[in-house]
């Protein structure tokens, strides 16, 4: 049963996609709701983005500084460390994790009003492509913005991190900055960008499909919402193993020999 449906959720899905990938009828009205979208769902997540990261950078050098006792480590492991922390993972697939709260649950709740408020179907009978009009503004804008976001985070964190070398003192800052400058691999920067881009489709077209397929009413919306948030995330997850496999582990392993 469970495989049965997760093949039917599937093939309702790519079939969804087909259409939203097709031509727009009307390119000015495209690239105008593009620029909508690129406020709605990318500016308005940078105040968040800008928080997190640089808190989280900031407790980073703090946690790595208390647990490295060990006097053979050299103390510029500190900014190593939280640098490629946050190139790695942490701009990338944790920031994802939470805007797929954030934007996931945004498209999918304001799709899904207009579907059963029935706005959908009045632009289905004016012959308009519903699932392109409305979905493929949101997708095109968030993959465009979501490198401009983890290349913010990745700033902030290390801002963050610097910050507390400058006024805490647990760290110098000189020895903060050899560490974030040492062994640096510009490939690792590209990785985490690629990253970004396909959870950033992940999570506007899980969510467009979601809340475009609700039925019911307002409390099918909410549940919509959280279906479109968990798995998005659930597939973040399992597409990061991948990515990270065939971009990072898999090139070392046979070219590096």
């Amino acid at each position: 049963m469970f495989i049965r449906d997760s093949l039917e959720t599937l093939g309702k899905y790519l079939l969804l996609m087909y259409r939203v990938f097709g031509k727009p009828d009307k390119w000015k009205m495209y690239f105008r709701q593009l620029l909508l979208e690129m406020e709605t769902l990318g500016l308005s997540s940078l105040g968040i983005v800008i928080i997190i990261s640089i808190f989280m950078g900031a407790i980073m050098v703090i946690q790595i500084k208390l647990d490295m006792d060990n006097p053979l480590l050299p103390v510029y492991t500190v900014g190593l460390a939280t640098r490629d922390v946050l190139l790695l993972e942490f701009s990338s697939t944790i920031m994802c994790l939470i805007l797929a709260g954030k934007v996931g649950s945004n498209i999918a709740s304001e799709i899904g009003t207009m579907r059963i408020t029935e706005q959908i179907d009045a632009l289905e009978i004016m012959g308009v492509n519903s699932a392109n009009f409305l979905i493929l503004p949101k997708v095109s804008a968030f993959i465009i913005m979501m490198p401009m976001l983890v290349i913010i985070s990745m700033a902030m964190g290390m801002i963050g991190g610097y910050s507390v070398a400058l006024f805490s003192g647990i760290v110098t800052v000189t020895e903060f900055e050899i560490g974030l400058q040492f062994a640096f691999v510009p490939y690792h920067v590209f990785y985490s960008i690629f990253k970004s881009l396909v959870f950033a489709f992940i999570i506007s077209s899980v969510a467009s499909y979601y809340g475009y397929n609700v039925k019911g009413g307002a409390l099918d919306v909410g549940k919509a919402s959280t279906n479109a948030v968990v798995n998005s995330s659930i597939l973040i997850l399992l597409s990061n193993i991948v990515i990270t496999n065939f971009m990072l582990a898999y090139p070392k392993k046979h070219f590096t020999q």
